[in-house]
Order: C-alpha cells, then sequence, then structure tokens
C-alpha cells in the first residue's frame, strides 16, 4: 500500500523534479489560488509579508507564531500546493523552536526556514542586522529537527551573515548547520551571482536564492540562477508589491476624481475574480440544493 504524500514530500519532489523550481509569494489564500492557476508547483508565505499586509506592522520580529499559523491555515485550507514558511527566528528557544514547527506541520506548511539573526531581527536588507553566535543558531536547527513529527517536513537553514562576517564565515554557518540536520540552506541578500556557487558546492544540499524587489541582491534570472548551482527561485514579496501599488493607486484615483470610472482598466474583473475561486460551481450546487428543498430558505 502506498504511503500518502505529505505536504513535505511534495515540497521535496517539486524541488528535485522543477530545477530550479519557482516559488512565489503569496500573501493571502486567493494569491494562493492565482499561483496554482499560473501552474507553480510550491508557494511561499512571508514574514515580512504577514507583518505588513496582515498586521500593519513593519518587519522588526513584532509578529507572532500565531499571526503566522492564521495566515498558514488559510492558505493551506485553500491549496494543495506544498507552503515553505518564514519562521523569522522561530519566536524564542528550543521548546518554542519545537512548537513552532509541530504547529506548523498540523497547519499544513511543507517546510519552514529559521534565520540566525537576533530576536529583535530585521529585514535581511536593511542595515544593521545582528546575528547569534554560530553555536546558538546550530541549536535552533537541532531543536528544529527534533521536533519534526513528518520526518519529510522540510527545515531550512537562513543566514543573515554575509553582511556582518562576511561569505567564508556565512559559509562555515551553512555547514554547521547542515551538519546539524538542516535539509537546505537560504543564503540571504547574496550580492554576486558566484556567492550561490559557492554555496552550493559547500553545502551539498539544495540552496534556495531570495530574488527580491529593491534590495541587496540584483535582479538574477531563473536561467542565470540554474548555472551556478541554484535549486529554489524564491519571489518572496513581488505579487504584493504589485498589488500594494495598485491598491494605492486605485484609492488615490477614487479620493481625486469622486469616481472608479478611470481605473477600471487596472481591475481584475468579476468574472476573472470568479474564474479562480471556482464561484459558479458553488452556485450550482447551492442552486441544485435549493431545488432539492436541501437548504432552509
Amino acid at each position: 500500500m502506498s504511503v500518502p504524500a505529505t505536504p513535505g514530500s511534495m515540497l521535496r519532489a517539486a524541488v528535485a523534479n522543477e530545477r530550479p523550481l519557482q516559488i512565489v509569494g503569496t500573501i493571502n489564500a486567493y494569491t494562493a489560488r492565482l499561483a496554482q492557476a499560473c501552474g507553480y508547483r510550491a508557494i511561499y508565505l512571508s514574514g515580512g509579508g504577514v507583518a505588513a499586509n496582515s498586521l500593519g506592522l513593519p518587519d522588526l520580529g513584532i509578529s507572532s507564531m500565531d499571526d503566522v499559523l492564521i495566515d498558514i491555515r488559510r492558505i493551506t485550507d485553500a491549496v494543495p500546493l506544498p507552503l515553505l514558511v518564514d519562521a523569522d527566528t522561530g519566536w524564542g528557544g528550543a521548546f518554542n523552536i519545537a512548537r513552532t514547527v509541530k504547529s506548523f506541520i498540523k497547519f499544513g506548511a511543507a517546510g519552514l526556514h529559521i534565520e540566525d539573526q537576533v530576536q529583535t531581527k530585521r529585514c535581511g536588507h536593511r542595515p544593521g542586522k545582528e546575528i547569534v553566535p554560530q553555536d546558538e543558531m546550530v541549536d535552533r536547527i537541532k531543536a528544529a529537527v527534533d521536533a519534526r513529527t513528518d520526518p519529510n517536513f522540510v527545515i531550512m537553514a537562513r543566514t543573515d551573515a554575509l553582511a556582518v562576517d562576511g561569505l567564508e564565515r556565512a559559509i562555515e554557518r551553512a555547514i554547521a548547520c547542515v551538519e546539524a540536520g538542516a535539509d537546505m540552506v537560504f543564503p540571504e541578500a547574496m550580492t554576486d551571482l558566484s556567492m550561490y556557487r559557492r554555496f552550493k558546492e559547500a553545502v551539498r544540499v539544495p540552496i534556495l536564492a531570495n530574488i527580491t524587489e529593491f534590495g541587496h541582491t540584483p535582479l538574477f534570472t531563473r536561467d542565470e540562477l540554474a548555472t551556478v548551482g541554484v535549486d529554489i527561485v524564491l519571489h518572496c514579496c513581488s505579487a504584493y508589491r504589485a498589488m500594494n501599488a495598485a491598491a494605492l493607486a486605485t484609492y488615490q484615483a477614487i479620493r481625486r476624481d469622486g469616481t472608479q470610472k478611470n481605473v477600471l482598466a487596472s481591475m481584475q474583473t468579476r468574472e476573472d475574480l470568479y474564474r479562480y475561486l471556482n464561484y459558479h460551481a458553488y452556485e450550482d450546487k447551492l442552486d441544485r440544493l435549493f431545488a432539492a428543498g436541501k437548504v432552509p430558505k
């Protein structure tokens, strides 16, 4: 009898079968549906995205595990795609990290990345980052690995050490994390394409390139990243940056013009909204239930 696939095993299969795997950030359940419709095989939930879009707060370690769990549940309820989640620093010590891992698995996530910044963290592309000692980061990974209730759940080690200690020390940290059980590595804020090759040659596990806009990492293409051994290309914030810009332009136009007529061309139509929700199938079922007298009026 075949063993049912878990979100973690689905993410691992996607990494193995699409080279490199493209993952996009989906800030809510509806955008997850859009990503699925576009053919993506895995999706992502950004910690900074949760802070900004769900809470209206900056990415400074203010959001909690429970804030992220709310969005995980909504997304995993809506689509079957494996979801990689930003777990920041794990929200505390070993017991907190263990609780995070178990809770993420319970809510349907496929994997997480945990980073080596101090608890009062900053965005990975901002100045002034501070990192914990290497031994402390290794302990974070060990705690995460030990807490897994699904052995296929992906534990990814993110290091922000490049900006603090340089490339060689960042690679040393990544190797130590892999030796502690990390399945994959996320070197943050790389500034040169060759740095990814150095990481891949050193760690010998899948590596992720975070290609985020307006940061320190150039907007390398999928094909360029493939040449240096990158396994996952992450576009963590692209969609919600576009969404937010469009929302602001719409609000400004309505306030200025007293009508939305001038921005209709930039809006999703009602029919397109319904298409990605499979709305008409729900409505057809409701009509059948009414016709059969099974829905109280």
